[in-house]
């Protein structure tokens, strides 16, 4: 098979395939209900924003119970998030989380879609999401993804018609969805996948309704259901062991990094359906009604179904080799069939059904987990038979790498494996990096760019060294493809599988990606250089914004052995005034210019990840002065605030729950709480005195957001506060200063609206809703459309000798990413009484 044909067909099924390397190995329970999915003929697709926004007892349902090809559509990858289990965030953290909703699909048996459009943070109404994101464009994703997938019904997580009242991209996902229905079956809409795809109309669309979007259980039982579609989600499967809502909550327990761990739920459970667009179905109980979800939807097809249908009658879970005789007849008739969606789709399945009956193993492994464009790893492929039929292999072919000729027809005789290793000197990777495809090109704040248009909404790029097998089982033939992978053996885990990649000859990292300079002071910047060969040379320097020196001006390195690492060390001076800018490391070796950072993302839940980003710091000058020196911190949900104070000079102690003593505490010159450490620190709830007692004696405490469910306590603070939902999510929004002769607005640094530029991504979130008067607003802003200033973002009460501060500016994102204003504001705080 050539390679463009593979990459076309791998672009219709990738995203049903597991998102881990290991193999699968079926039993033959698994197998039965592949089998029985085979006979399905009907697709639905559900949309909605996010990773975790989808209803996995629904997906489950539709791809478990009716056997429907079920795929969830996101229009995010969620990059706006918080991660719960990392330092990574941004596109970080969006490649974690579409591994993570591939773990997800692999659980429910659904399938992943995706849009070009960035999470870029919390929006308040679909009107700001679609500008940002650009509507025709990610309007122009999902008809093409519609068109693609062809679903007969839709499912949109989201209400359309309540534009304001949610997050922005929620209601935006919904909205799209609805006018993307009418589209895809318009041959003027988007002509290049209509071209490509075909013109495709869904029979229906529905909103996943339920009472939350009533209001209440009340408002929705007496709530009018002429419209609805009750679903009956709670069954038990048998052959699986598990509940529908056990599988779902396994699935959704996938979603680790935003903290959704699910426990499972058995017994009856009801989802609501309601009627959106479409053809309503006369029988309310059949999502599917009036689609033809039998062999006879494919031309020619109902003969196949006829013995596929015996196969199911009469499974072999003893012996599951025993059935492949039967369903070789189904496969060459299935062959025979025109060309059409539906064939590709089932022939595949079928193939993999037949492999897995025979006991058939076949993998592709490289001797290293990565090389480079120059190098030559060595492939080494093997096929087992572990079943009693006649099963040969008549060669094996790759676009990438030569086997060698010695195929003629090698009999895989019962469980006696068969190896061979490839030719020396023939591995020919294709001319590009394997990362992340959506990352390889700057975007915008709300959109991906993505040059490759058969990439696009893909969960990732499709397989980029495929193996072909051919081989025959009882005199019949077929190929199948496996991707080239890496394993190895770990001491405790046994054996790993990792992807094969291709990466840079060198690459060049600066730990700390935000470095602040108080004062002129020049400091030491660790540059990092990791060798992708053995035995490479080169030198590195310094781009450097206008102002900015570094000494020495360039360094001249060795590495010696591949994945190897050393550091260098510049000296960087600043400016005299306050300035901002990026350094970035330039490796330049055999007269080719290395300009990358290599990241590798490693947790036990989802597949390893090399991923490759334009290697800088930000630098910046920013004249700060401070009082105090000793900072304690009692971290929360997890954030980078200790690392940005350390920077411009304090001292941060990180303190466990139960070091919180006033005398202890009599040792630091304020206590700050990381972001949400009132919704995640259990302990916490028993240390209200010991706050109130060191703020009393002069301690200075600083408070960051918490959200107002899930606290562990409401009384955390000295004087009542009450927290909202209320957020002002336009990074842009004027500021308006309350009380301009307040301290923290004046000691040790002036702030002025100035300070307030270059925010990133939003001004703050869950800010308080009402306070006891002991505490004085300092700050008032509003996003454009809303009608008051909000004005809890930053409150100060005085209490003894001290000073107790609650603040939902996002301190969070903003000192990380260098903002000058930030920290002036911050340091404020921390100064506050010294």
């Amino acid at each position: 098979m050539r390679l463009k044909g593979f990459l076309l067909l791998i672009a219709i099924l990738l995203p049903l395939a597991s998102s881990a390397q290991k193999p699968e190995k079926p039993n033959s329970s698994e197998i039965y209900e592949d089998l029985r999915k085979l006979s399905f003929f009907g697709t639905a697709l559900y949309v909605a924003a996010h990773p975790d926004d989808e209803n996995t007892r629904l997906i489950s349902y539709l791809a478990n119970d009716v056997k429907a090809r079920t795929a969830y559509l996101s229009m995010t990858r969620g990059d706006g998030g918080q991660n719960l289990i990392g330092p990574e965030i941004r596109e970080l953290l969006g490649v974690i989380r579409t591994q993570e909703l591939l773990a997800a699909r692999a659980t429910d048996g659904g399938s992943q879609y995706f849009t070009r459009a960035n999470d870029f943070g919390y929006s308040k109404h679909p009107d700001e999401t679609l500008a940002i994101w650009n509507k025709n464009e990610v309007l122009k994703d999902v008809v093409m993804n519609i068109r693609r997938f062809k679903p007969d019904i839709i499912v949109n997580r989201f209400n359309h018609r309540t534009p304001g009242s949610t997050h922005g991209h929620h209601t935006s996902s919904a909205m799209l969805s609805v006018e993307a229905f009418d589209l895809a079956g318009d041959p003027t809409a988007f002509p290049e996948s209509a071209e490509k795809y075909g013109l495709w109309q869904p029979k229906r669309l529905f909103f996943n309704t339920s009472w939350w979007f009533y209001g209440s259980q009340e408002k929705f039982d007496e709530a009018d259901k002429t419209n609805l579609m009750a679903v009956e989600t709670g069954n038990y499967f048998p052959t699986r062991g598990l509940s529908n809502g056990e599988i779902a909550a396994l699935s959704r327990s996938m979603h680790k990094s935003q903290g959704f761990g699910s426990t499972g739920s058995r017994g009856s459970q009801t989802e609501w359906l309601e009627f959106i667009k479409g053809d309503f179905p006369k029988n309310k109980e059949d999502l599917f009604e009036g689609v033809n979800t039998s062999w006879s939807r494919m031309e020619g097809g109902a003969a196949v179904g006829a013995i596929v249908d015996q196969v199911i009658a009469n499974f072999n879970f003893q012996d599951p080799a025993a059935n492949v005789p039967k369903l070789l007849e189904a496969y060459k008739l299935l062959e025979k069939l025109p060309a059409s969606h539906w064939k590709s789709i089932k022939l595949e399945a079928l193939k993999k059904i037949i492999l897995d009956c025979s006991g058939i193993f076949l993998e592709a492994v490289a001797d290293q987990q990565e090389t480079t464009l120059n190098s030559d790893p060595n492939i080494r492929i093997e096929a087992i038979n572990r079943s009693n039929l006649n099963v040969k292999l008549n060669g094996v072919t790759s676009a990438i790498v030569k086997f060698p000729d010695m195929f003629a027809a090698v009999p895989l005789a019962t469980n006696q494996g068969y190896t061979a290793s490839s030719v020396s000197g023939t591995f020919s990777p294709l001319a590009e990096y394997t990362a992340p495809y959506w990352l390889k090109e700057p975007g915008t704040l709300g959109m991906y760019k993505v040059s490759r248009e058969d990439y696009i909404g893909l969960p990732r790029a499709p397989q980029r060294f495929p193996v072909q097998f051919n081989i025959s089982i009882n005199g019949v033939n077929m190929s199948a493809l496996r991707n080239v992978v890496y394993k190895f053996n770990d001491p405790v885990d046994g054996e790993v599988y990792r992807p094969f990649d291709v990466l840079p000859e060198l690459t060049s990292a600066i730990a700390e990606k935000v470095i602040i300079f108080a004062n002129t002071d020049p400091k030491v910047i660790p540059v990092e250089v990791r060798a992708g060969k053995a035995n490479i040379s080169g030198e590195l320097s310094l781009e450097l914004p206008v102002g900015w020196t570094a000494s020495p001006s360039s360094i001249d390195f060795k590495l010696d052995n591949q994945g190897e690492k050393r550091r260098f060390n510049f000296t960087v001076t600043p400016p005299a005034n306050q300035s901002e800018g990026y350094i970035r490391p330039l490796v330049t070796s055999d007269g080719q210019k290395y300009t990358q950072e290599l990241i590798q993302i490693d947790y036990p839940h989802i597949p390893f990840q090399n991923v490759l980003m334009p290697s800088e710091a930000k630098v910046a000058r920013i004249p700060i002065a401070k009082r105090g020196e000793h900072i304690a911190y009692v971290k929360g949900a997890g954030d980078a605030i200790p690392e940005s104070l350390e920077q411009i000079g304090y001292h941060v102690v990180t303190l466990a729950p139960e070091e919180l003593s006033l005398a202890n505490l009599a040792n630091y010159d304020a206590l700050v709480f990381g972001v949400r450490a009132y919704n995640t620190v259990e302990e916490l709830q028993f240390k209200k005195q010991v706050v109130a007692d060191y703020v009393a004696s002069g301690g200075n405490v600083i408070v960051q957001y918490n959200t107002s469910r899930g606290l562990v306590t409401n009384d955390f603070a000295p004087y009542p506060i009450t927290l909202s939902r209320e957020r002002v999510t336009d990074e842009y929004a004027p500021v308006t200063l309350l009380a301009p002769q307040h301290p923290v607005l004046n000691s040790p640094n002036k702030i002025t609206a100035s300070d307030f530029e270059g925010w990133v991504q939003e001004r703050g979130l869950y800010f308080p809703s009402s306070w006891d008067n002991q505490y004085e607003a300092i700050l008032a802003m509003k996003d454009k459309q809303a009608k008051e200033d909000s004005k809890g973002s930053l409150l100060v009460a005085k209490h003894g000798k001290g000073h107790y501060i609650y603040t939902g500016l996002s301190f969070f994102r903003e000192l990380p990413a260098g903002v000058p204003g930030a920290y002036r504001l911050f340091a404020n705080l921390l100064s506050i009484g010294k």
